[in-house]
């Protein structure tokens, strides 16, 4: 894993975290669902392997809600301001995280790769040309890059602690 850090935190300032690398993709989900999480008109998730999501200070809790698929998800939101940081949806595994990109220190860095589920997306919300949108998802074999399938593969592929 070459050289990387950006850090991010929640608003009062308990809990930093620190990314140790590159996303492996970054979406911008106008999902119902989504927006009524947020109270905003979409989310942008930073998806990227649990394991280079480091705590520099304070811990989270973590809340369990659902989720328009069924399969629920767990946020880590800051135990005193409660801003939302990162999640793991049930359907991809606690070993992916999905970090908010508005918790970043500077979240321009994290630029959406797709739009996704632009069907429930607000009709005020303008999308760029040179972004790829769906109406629900897309196959990531044809949108993710090459060296961000295999990380994903990679952390698929671990045998759970003390388990097959």
């Amino acid at each position: 894993m070459a050289e990387f850090a950006m850090d991010g935190g929640c608003t009062c300032g308990t809990v930093r975290y620190r990314l140790l690398s590159k996303p492996m993709f970054v979406n911008c989900c106008h999902c119902s669902w989504c927006q009524r999480e947020t109270g905003s008109a979409f989310v942008i998730n930073a998806i990227i392997e649990a394991d280079r999501v480091n705590l520099t200070r304070g811990e989270v809790a973590m809340v369990e809600t659902p989720s328009e698929s069924g399969k629920g998800q767990k946020i880590a939101r800051c135990p005193i301001c409660h801003v939302a940081l990162w999640s793991h949806y049930n359907g991809a595994g606690p070993r992916i995280s999905f970090v908010r990109t508005g918790t970043l220190d500077d979240p321009a860095f994290c630029p959406p790769d797709a739009f996704i589920f632009t069907r429930s997306k607000q009709p005020w919300v303008v999308l760029p040309d040179h972004i790829p949108a769906f109406p629900v998802y897309y196959d990531l074999r044809n949108q993710w890059p090459a060296d961000s399938l295999a990380r994903r593969k990679a952390v698929r592929d671990e045998t759970p602690a003390g388990g097959s």
